[in-house]
């Protein structure tokens, strides 16, 4: 039986209710340089966005879930991107927003229950992860969970700083026969 949820934590679907948590987070200039993220996001685009988080991952290719603890409340968000059915790979992307939860096991808790959901359900091959050279506790999480090293793409984003190396990580759907 599949669960999304786990000791720690529950993965649930966008609410509206999430509005406050979502324009919090992606308005927060600490983690738009693992995100990608330009420019700031207004409540008035994310709440379209919440309106829309109801369509199905293959008509939008992506799937985003809120990490929430067991009292309900929303600590992160957790996501599938650039979903391939033809190949059946997905990206795979977490953010544990609360710092009072991190380095506890609930990514590590996220991360697994969406790896056997993407695995179990959506029948994935395959997932990857990228993950900026020096953010050592995502790498350290993903490996822990299982996902491989299977190169480095060269300078490959551009910070303040210069440019900085990201590493690609994958794990493979081992229940396959």
């Amino acid at each position: 039986m599949l669960k999304l949820k786990g000791d720690k934590v529950v993965l649930r679907a966008l609410e509206p209710s999430d509005l406050d948590f979502l324009y919090q987070l992606e308005n927060d200039t600490s983690i738009w340089e693992i995100s990608g993220t330009l420019k700031p996001y207004s409540k008035k685009v994310l709440q379209l966005y919440l309106e829309n988080a109801h369509l199905d991952i293959y008509e939008v290719k992506q799937l985003r879930l809120c990490i929430c603890d067991l009292e309900g409340e929303c600590i992160g968000l957790i996501d599938l991107f650039d979903f391939d059915p033809k190949n059946r790979r997905a990206g795979i992307g977490i953010v544990i927003a609360r710092p009072d939860a991190r380095n506890k096991g609930t990514g590590a808790e996220a991360l697994s229950l969406l790896c056997n959901y993407a695995f179990s359900v959506l029948d994935l091959h395959q997932l990857f992860a990228n993950i900026l050279e020096d953010n050592e506790s995502s790498i350290h999480l993903f490996e822990k969970i299982g996902f491989e090293k299977i190169g480095v793409k060269k300078e490959w984003i551009r910070t303040s700083s210069g440019f900085k190396n990201e590493i690609m990580f994958q794990k493979i759907n081992s229940d396959e026969s």
